[in-house]
């Protein structure tokens, strides 16, 4: 195959474009830390190498990574790895499976509900889809040592993740799969309190009216919107806490 047609065009079983898969393989190992801030992107001449292809192939690759603020191209002196501009801040995306695991508790977890659905008005407008397309709507239930520990209602965004249309949800958190199967360039955490309705009530096993710690978060992958989750947390057990040094 000749280096001029490496990029254009999928294969039969409709895999990624070459330039596609270029990019997607330098975009995990950033985000998977394995080439952490600062890091130098191997030369153009070396990724030609590397995945026998031409520059333009590799540059378009390249381009597309500098576009979704994850690298950082620097005249005559190389290709760096840089933390996208809109993080100015440290996040953590929390797994519940290991923050429960942790604490030296007992992990489980319950699929209440799983629907692969077109998006309502209503998911559309939490997702920010600007077209009908489809979703996975999960809810679910994770405890510890057999006391629930919070609950979770989740919206993932088939355009952005197809791959969950197929994944078993029955027998792997959503957060627990999406955390080890799509990375996430940019995220945002909404916490606010809420007293318990009747069905978080019994999903918790507390009182109507009790009161609740809910985290509403949002992820997305080089703008594109990969899943919308709320979790309602027991708010008489449950706090946050961050830690920070000054400059």
């Amino acid at each position: 195959m000749s280096l001029a047609s490496d990029q254009a065009k999928p294969n039969a079983a409709g895999k990624p474009t070459l330039y596609k898969r270029i990019r997607l393989d330098i975009e995990t190992r950033i985000l998977t830390g394995e080439w952490p801030p600062g890091h130098r992107i191997p030369f153009e001449h070396q990724l030609m190498a590397r995945y026998r292809c031409s520059r333009m192939t590799v540059n378009k690759a390249l381009s597309e990574l500098a576009q979704a603020d994850l690298i950082e191209r620097r005249r005559r002196a190389g290709t760096f790895v840089r933390r996208p501009q809109h993080l100015s801040a440290v996040l953590k995306i929390a797994d519940i499976r290991a923050e429960i695991t942790a604490l030296g508790r007992s992990y489980g977890y319950q699929l209440i509900d799983c629907r692969r659905r077109t998006a309502t008005s209503a998911d559309r407008a939490r997702l920010g889809m600007d077209k009908t397309g489809k979703v996975v709507a999960i809810a679910c239930r994770h405890s510890a040592d057999n006391v629930p520990f919070a609950v979770e209602d989740r919206l993932i965004d088939l355009s952005t993740v197809p791959e969950a249309a197929h994944a078993d949800f029955a027998r792997e958190p959503p957060g627990s799969w999406l955390l080890h199967h799509v990375p996430w360039t940019e995220a945002e955490h909404t916490i606010s309190a809420v007293v318990a309705d009747d069905r978080t009530a019994e999903a918790l096993d507390i009182a109507v009216g009790a009161p609740c710690l809910v985290i509403d978060r949002y992820t997305w992958r080089s703008a594109r919107t990969v899943t919308a989750v709320r979790l309602h947390y027991p708010g008489e057990t449950h706090r946050l806490v961050a830690r920070f040094k000054g400059g």
